[in-house]
């Protein structure tokens, strides 16, 4: 690799920015016909592609910007040492993840400090949902936004700014699908068997809210199917803590953390109790019928009511502008209505064959059936930059 290339500086906070910096990664190699050299922060995705991160990513991961104060030294000390490492390698293009709480902080002092290079960002603020004036203030920092949502970009082009939708990663990861039936038959259920999808959430603070919610909802749905299965898909990190609380489950759970098998799970499922977030658009992928709910503390929820602009919460109904996917949020997240809309749910095939329509709708708009990636999309925009 030449010292020639172009140097690539790329920020990820967190996990999903790391798997996304290092798709993004390969397709710039691809493309590129001199190949890039990166620096910057990262995962173990971005190290596998050939980035040497300046401190662990895991750092940023563990603070948790929602909880920020505790860090704050250490965050500035990164925060500083970041600005620090990018000014003395003048990269051709610095690029940032999500992770605003970092992210927008480097970016901020890179603005401050002259920077000539072109700034990107990868994964807009959700300005949609509340606090549309943020799009200012990401004009105002970056020259380009790079956007996972098809309704994002108009938000930053009235601010001046240029903003692509390029795909949403999500679908990109579910390329590759396995068969209809691989996980039924590895664990000898039958295709009259009920088999239940339970997705708790991603984080501790979530599951933690959400377990014992869903394990009473799934107790009471199995006074109605006596031969239930329950399949519970998640990350490697969180066995421990879902184990011990697995042991109390009257129906006991089979946890998958494996990639490959949490996918073949939710394909033969049958329905799928779901808390809300990315998770939804991942049942829409799997044809999975589903059911959305959460839920947080009163005082969150009621700060969420009055500055959120959105009608629903679950992806697919906010790209469909209407309820497919039942919510039931807050006082609704209760174990005898969500046994209750599960139960529902099983046993109407027409309320099953909708959802799965609007899946279909939905994800066609998320560029389902581009023959383009989002990364390679991405990949491209990057490289016109760097052409400019």
């Amino acid at each position: 690799m030449s010292d020639d290339a172009p140097l690539i500086y790329i920020i990820a906070g967190e996990a999903s920015g790391d798997a996304l910096g290092g798709k993004l990664m390969a397709a710039l190699k691809e493309q590129m016909g001199n190949q890039p050299r990166f620096s910057g922060i990262g995962g173990e995705h971005m190290f596998n592609e050939g980035m040497f991160p300046l401190f662990p990513m895991q750092e940023l991961s563990m603070m948790g910007f929602a909880e920020i104060v505790p860090h704050i030294p250490n965050l500035l000390k990164r925060i500083k040492q970041t600005v620090e490492d990018i000014e003395k390698k003048q990269p051709d293009l610095v690029i940032t993840i999500d992770s605003p709480g970092f992210t927008f902080r480097v970016a901020k002092q890179l603005r401050k400090h002259g920077i000539q290079c072109p700034l990107v960002h990868y994964v807009a603020p959700t300005v949609w949902a509340y606090k549309p004036e943020r799009a200012k203030k990401v004009a105002n920092l970056f020259d380009y936004q790079l956007c996972i949502l098809p309704f994002e970009p108009p938000y930053f082009e009235a601010e001046g700014m240029q903003a692509s939708f390029v795909g949403h990663p999500v679908v990109e990861g579910w390329k590759d699908k396995p068969q209809k039936g691989t996980y039924r038959i590895a664990q000898g259920i039958d295709d009259e068997t009920c088999l239940l999808a339970v997705m708790p959430g991603s984080r501790v603070g979530e599951l933690k809210k959400h377990l014992s919610i869903f394990r009473e909802a799934v107790h009471k749905l199995s006074f109605v199917h006596q031969n239930l299965k329950v399949v519970l898909p998640t990350k490697p990190h969180l066995l421990p803590l879902i184990e011990k609380h697995a042991e109390k489950w009257p129906v006991k759970p089979h946890i998958v953390t494996d990639e490959v098998e949490k996918r073949a799970a939710m394909i033969d499922s049958n329905i799928a109790l779901a808390k809300s977030g990315t998770i939804s658009l991942e049942c829409a992928l799997a044809g999975l019928p589903m059911i959305t709910t959460y839920r947080v503390n009163p005082l969150s929820y009621m700060i969420a009511k009055r500055i959120v602009k959105t009608e629903y919460v679950n992806l697919i109904n906010i790209l469909c502008e209407k309820e497919v996917v039942p919510e039931l949020l807050q006082e609704q997240c209760r174990p005898d209505l969500l046994a209750k809309e599960l139960d529902s749910l099983f046993k109407d095939k027409h309320r099953r064959a909708t959802q799965r329509e609007a899946f279909y709708a939905g994800l066609k708009k998320l560029g389902m059936e581009e023959p383009e990636t989002a990364s390679s999309k991405a990949a491209r925009i990057v490289l016109q930059l760097l052409q400019a």
